[in-house]
């Protein structure tokens, strides 16, 4: 085959991988949501304990990134002094241990369907903290899109057949926490230069969780379940509860480093509907129609969210080329103007 034959084949190769990616970034998300709320729900495994099961999947995932990192050094540890741990690292665990505890507790109350249609606001809530914080800039346009999507949701809501406004309060909660602690890392981390892959991202961030999961515990989960005897930890169950929410972070590494976080947003759409699919067939959950046509309105607004981005992305894209190619030229320019003057030197010569 000749070089556009090749080409041909590296193009293809790359599709692959990345439709790859997003399969199992879609089957461990989807399997840890599904697990989550097979071992939360009282009419399933019956163990309505989200703090704790928070707590286990946060040890299970600060012992084997310490093992990682410490033990079979496959990372380095990232350049983080102590006073920037606590200024930056601390919050953004306390922020991730409120969401995790939160949305754990929404499986207890909501459907996997509805929970996922309420989902739909985290673009709408990462906006709006991120203009909040003054790193978004505020758009009419975009905050139109936002509405737009927020009307969506309220429809879904309003069409829920097992509405439960604690459960509703749980999960708003819960992405209210999550795009706080996005934010927060482009404030903290990023704009300082520091990146964490998932290994090291879980090597500090999970024992602060677990360390701020602690209190509420030991006063709200401790006393029931010491007075549950019949309880006997299943190993099997929660250590491959533990093994899927592990494998999660670092799939999602995997996809947006070798595609983008755009494609796990797109993906993650794709995940939704799978979820809601599943929801109603297997599971049994009621999905009406009106829950339908209201998330059908947010998916249009999150969709058209998406393409924004990815125009703007472009957009950036294409001036960043243009400026190299600008610079590129004047470097040609200077270069030929320094050859004329040395043959005109040369010749005065």
């Amino acid at each position: 085959m000749g070089k556009g034959g090749t080409l041909s084949d590296n193009v293809v190769k790359k599709i692959v991988l990345s439709y790859t990616y997003v399969a199992i970034w879609i089957f461990l998300s989807f399997t840890v949501i599904v697990y989550n709320k097979y071992i939360l729900d009282r009419k399933m495994y019956n163990w309505p304990y989200p703090i704790s099961l928070t707590m286990i999947h946060m040890a299970f995932c600060s012992s084997l990134a310490y093992l990682l990192v410490r033990v079979f050094k496959v990372v380095e540890p990232a350049a983080i002094s102590f006073d920037l741990y606590c200024k930056s690292v601390l919050p953004i665990g306390a922020l991730y241990s409120l969401s995790l505890w939160l949305s754990n507790s929404a499986y207890i109350y909501l459907s996997v369907s509805f929970i996922q249609m309420l989902k739909a606001l985290m673009p709408v809530a990462v906006y709006s903290i991120g203009v909040l914080f003054k790193k978004e800039g505020f758009k009419s346009e975009t905050m139109t899109n936002m509405v737009s999507i927020s009307i969506g949701v309220a429809i879904a809501a309003y069409g829920e057949a097992k509405f439960d406004a604690w459960g509703v309060s749980l999960q708003l909660g819960a992405v209210a926490f999550e795009a706080t602690r996005l934010v927060m890392i482009q404030i903290l981390l990023t704009s300082k230069g520091i990146t964490l892959n998932p290994i090291t991202s879980l090597y500090y961030v999970a024992p602060c969780c677990l360390a701020f999961l602690f209190a509420p515990w030991l006063f709200v989960e401790y006393p029931l379940l010491k007075e549950t005897s019949s309880f006997h930890f299943d190993y099997m169950i929660f250590g491959t509860n533990s093994f899927c929410a592990f494998a999660l972070n670092l799939a999602v590494f995997l996809l947006v480093g070798k595609t983008s976080a755009l494609t796990m947003n797109v993906a993650g759409v794709v995940k939704d509907w799978l979820l809601i699919a599943f929801s109603w067939s297997v599971i049994k959950d009621t999905v009406t129609p009106v829950n339908l046509v209201g998330y059908g309105v947010a998916f249009l607004g999150v969709a058209y969210y998406n393409h924004s981005k990815l125009q703007a992305l472009k957009a950036k894209e294409a001036q960043k080329k243009a400026a190299q190619r600008d610079e590129e030229s004047g470097r040609l320019l200077e270069d030929r103007e320094g050859e004329d003057m040395g043959r005109k030197n040369e010749s005065q010569s």
